[in-house]
Formats: C-alpha cells, sequence, structure tokens
C-alpha cells in the first residue's frame, strides 16, 4: 500500500482527521512505513526518545514488568492510534515497554524529524497537546473507576472505551481482539474474577466469547450496567 492508502486508514481515527491538511501532508512526507513481527520489542523504559507512531495493521501492547515478573498491561494500541508523543515534550526516555502484537505495520515519524518540523510550524504543537491531553484525560477516568467502580462496572467500561478505541473510532467495533488475561491486567483483576464477569455477561446474552476475543452482542445494556 502507498501513503495515500494508510491516509484513508489513519483518517477513520479523530485525532488525526481533526488536524490541518497541511500538518497532516506533512506528517506523511516525513513517517516510513515500518512492519515488526508478534513479541517484537519496539522500544522499552528507559529507551531515549525516537519519535513518534500510528499503528496502521495489528497492535502494540504497551505496559511494564516489575523485577518479580508479573507485567501490568496499560493499554492495547490498535488501528488507527498515535502514541509516543510523551517524550516529544519533555525529551526523557520512554516511560514503558512497548511489544508486537500480531503481524504488525506502524507509520513512524523521527524525533528529530517531527522536532524539525514543529520548530518551523509551533503553531502546530497544540495539535501534538491535546493527543496527549486525551490520553491524559483518560488516566484520569481510569484511575477514578480503579479507587470507585466495582469490579463488573469497570469491566463493562473498558470493553465500550476498547470498542470505540478509546474515543477514536465511530462507529464502535462489535468484535474485540482480546484475550482474557490481557483484560484482566488492563484492569488489575485476577483472572478468575475476569473470567466470572464475563461469563456472567455472557449468559445475560450481552456479550459472546470466543478464542482471543470478545463479541458486545448488546451494546445497550453494556452501555446501561456502567450508567447505573
Amino acid at each position: 500500500m502507498d501513503m495515500q492508502a494508510w491516509r484513508s486508514r489513519l483518517m477513520t481515527g479523530q485525532w488525526f482527521s481533526h488536524l490541518p491538511v497541511p500538518l497532516q501532508d506533512s506528517l506523511l512526507a516525513a513517517a516510513r512505513v515500518r512492519r515488526l513481527s508478534t513479541g517484537q520489542l519496539l522500544f522499552k523504559r528507559g529507551d531515549p526518545p525516537c519519535g513518534l507512531y500510528a499503528v496502521l495493521e495489528g497492535a502494540i501492547r504497551i505496559g511494564a514488568v516489575s523485577e518479580q515478573g508479573k507485567e501490568a498491561l496499560l493499554s492495547l494500541v490498535e488501528p488507527p492510534h498515535w502514541f509516543g508523543e510523551i517524550c516529544l515534550f519533555d525529551n526523557q526516555p520512554r516511560t514503558h515497554d512497548a511489544f508486537v502484537v500480531g503481524q504488525c505495520t506502524l507509520l513512524y515519524i523521527p524525533q528529530a524529524t517531527l522536532l524539525k518540523l514543529l520548530d518551523e510550524q509551533p503553531v502546530y504543537w497544540r495539535q501534538l497537546a491535546l493527543l496527549m491531553s486525551h490520553k491524559l484525560r483518560l488516566t484520569f477516568i481510569n484511575l477514578e473507576q480503579l479507587s470507585l467502580m466495582p469490579a463488573p462496572t469497570r469491566l463493562a467500561h473498558r470493553l465500550l472505551m476498547i470498542a470505540g478505541g478509546y474515543g477514536e473510532i465511530d462507529p464502535q467495533r462489535r468484535v474485540l481482539q482480546l484475550p482474557q488475561e490481557q483484560l484482566a491486567s488492563m484492569l488489575s483483576l485476577s483472572r478468575q474474577t475476569t473470567n466470572q464477569i464475563l461469563k456472567d455477561l455472557q449468559g445475560q446474552g450481552i456479550i459472546g466469547l470466543g478464542y482471543g476475543e470478545i463479541e458486545i452482542l448488546d451494546p445497550e445494556r453494556l452501555r446501561a450496567l456502567v450508567t447505573i
């Protein structure tokens, strides 16, 4: 696929589609396409800043592993999400590990190239700030839920957020490629608790469960569980 074909895919995302057209053009002109295989490490915590990425195909697992070997999965980044912008602002090392899930195609804009563009057009900094502030808003929401919401409500809300690409895509997806252990890690729940909640939702006809995937059968009833 050529860059214009990838452009149409990126236009399905809220952030890129709302950028000024000259900035869209500049980002695509500066971008390179990278193809990676499942399990590959894109970058690890402590690595120097390397640039901005967009997921075109596949997914990237963002998380960290403790000294005891326990993994915390923060996010599964899927098309057409952009990520890696924090280091653009503070030029500090990467905060988490990023591993490839499945056969993955990324759009990559090197740090130096992007900084040069922003030096020439400083008005575009606001667009990058909007990308970062959206994720900060989601982080605050997730922290609040962790403290206040019961586990079934948190799980229902997270499924809806993933289905909507965390506010990036519309209409929402119905089938989520999401193993139960990954969902459990995102929510800081045990796999047993997560499995029980999913089985309850399946029994009510709200979701369907397959191997490594969850299908949302009744989005309205799932949404009702969050607004109770």
